[in-house]
């Protein structure tokens, strides 16, 4: 095998440049795209062949590259975020972006991203206008505040909270309620940014009334409550609820703030989740500020939800860090639509897709599965497929300990391992994102929507993803 033969064999630049193919490429996007993706490509063909010790392996790349060039350019052009099928059964997947907005409510999005619109415009008035203003008296409304608004997330909530409240002075907070919200961002990490000084009571496992009265001095300037939403603690417990502490802090003329971090609107204990304090009921024990994700158990976008008394709300609303952490456009017209839905409650379960999947019945959902198992079998896959029992999560740092009976398509793969159809399945064009367990794919019903079953069918035997050679972009070299 002479590989200088082989070096000289691959086409010139120039030579590739009057190409038909090429010549199509640089017609459709850029001279210096397909310049790029050539050298590229001719790179990784001298890389092959000089460890390649099969003549004529190395000759089919060659033949292949003006093939390759194309797949590269097209991928430079292709978005690297994309829509993703979840079958792993975490209704809110912090990596895969979330609560899901609703196709409907994109639909009028839609209307508003793509033109000018009156975020920040009172067409009452003919002037300017609040962006806040398209959300907060449903918010308020909904939850009994007398004032909201909205940054871009919960952490930039308890920031903007404390800086514009507490800057330069301290804030009592219990030490079991420091947690670490993800990704080794902190609560205390965060007060710090504030400017305001963190002081710890009690014990992880214990804080008593006695500890925040004793903590109390001139320079205290709020009480925090830290709603262990992402973890929990059980045994030997004990904590002082924010009713006990209203007393203490009007006693001393401060605010209490409380961060609840998912900001459930609705008692999902009356569809057999386990109980998790409500907004409302943070409101109605006189809370002065409380804060909550938008992208959680609300159902809507990232946001990081500020309600409470005007005062502090106005003062934050001045704040200068405000206009660093507002919220976009996107995100306001989206806070409006599902804040929305939940002017009636039957209508929030049934239109938001966080809230439908994890109260849809187990039978709706075993019924979804059956489907989805048919679909599979009808395409005469080389694989086992059978339904399975299993257990959906609610995931993103919310009811951590909580399982919702569920069921799945199981796949057992015949000619290839688990490991491998994972892997294609996360390669194709609509990646599909399963959870494996016990040597078997499982896609899990509840976070699959009913019209993404023909895709996921589809795909599986389109690019033959369950045999010895798959189609999936036919790999390079």
């Amino acid at each position: 095998m002479n590989k200088n033969i082989l070096y000289r064999s691959i086409p010139k630049v120039d030579v590739l440049l009057e190409n038909e193919a090429i010549q199509a490429l640089i017609a459709h996007y850029s001279r210096d795209t397909v310049i790029e993706a050539i050298h590229m490509e001719m790179d990784r063909l001298r890389g092959f062949i000089g460890q390649c010790e099969d003549e004529e392996k190395a000759k089919m790349q060659i033949e292949l590259l003006v093939s390759h060039i194309e797949g590269t350019v097209e991928a430079m052009h292709t978005p690297n975020m994309r829509m993703v099928v979840n079958g792993t059964g975490t209704i809110l997947h912090t990596n895969l972006g979330r609560a899901p907005i609703s196709r409907e409510h994109m639909k009028k999005i839609v209307k508003v991203a793509t033109g000018y619109s009156n975020l920040e415009y009172n067409l009452e008035a003919g002037k300017r206008g609040e962006r806040y203003s398209h959300f907060e008296k449903l918010l308020c409304k909904i939850t009994g505040a007398e004032a909201a608004m909205a940054v871009n997330n919960n952490a930039a909530a308890v920031m903007l909270i404390l800086s514009s409240l507490a800057k330069g002075g301290e804030v009592v907070v219990s030490r079991g309620e420091l947690v670490e919200i993800g990704g080794k961002f902190r609560i205390p990490d965060v007060m710090e940014q504030s400017g305001a000084a963190l002081v710890e009571v009690g014990t992880t496992n214990k804080t008593h009334y006695d500890d925040y009265e004793n903590a109390i001095t001139e320079e205290t300037k709020a009480l925090l409550k830290v709603h262990t939403s992402n973890y929990r603690i059980v045994g030997f417990t004990d904590t002082v609820g924010i009713d006990e502490l209203i007393p203490l802090a009007k006693e001393h003329d401060l605010p209490v703030i409380e961060d609840l971090g998912s900001g459930v609107l609705i008692d999902l204990s009356k569809y057999g989740i386990t109980y998790e304090p409500t907004v409302q009921e943070s409101i109605r024990k006189g809370a002065d500020v409380v804060c909550f994700s938008g992208d959680k158990l609300l159902g809507g976008p990232q946001a990081g939800i500020i309600i409470g008394r005007k005062k502090y709300i106005d003062m934050m609303k001045k704040n200068q860090l405000t206009r660093a952490l507002r919220i976009d456009k996107f995100t306001a017209a989206a806070l409006e639509l599902v804040l929305q839905e939940y002017l009636s409650e039957e209508k929030a379960l049934r239109n938001l897709p966080v809230l439908r999947m994890i109260t849809s019945p187990y039978e709706e959902v075993e019924k979804e599965a059956r489907t989805l198992v048919r679909m599979l079998r009808r395409a005469s896959l080389p694989a086992k497929i059978e339904v399975h029992k299993c257990e959906s999560q609610i995931g993103g740092g919310s009811l951590p300990l909580e399982r919702i009976p569920s069921m799945a398509a199981a796949i057992r793969p015949e000619k290839i391992s688990v490991a491998e159809l994972e892997e294609r399945m996360r390669h194709l064009p609509v990646p599909i994102i399963p959870r494996t367990a016990n040597d078997t794919i499982i896609l899990d019903a509840r976070t699959i929507e009913k019209q993404l079953f023909s895709v996921i069918v589809n795909q599986l035997k389109e690019f033959h993803v369950l045999e010895e050679v798959s189609l999936i972009g036919e790999a390079k070299l």
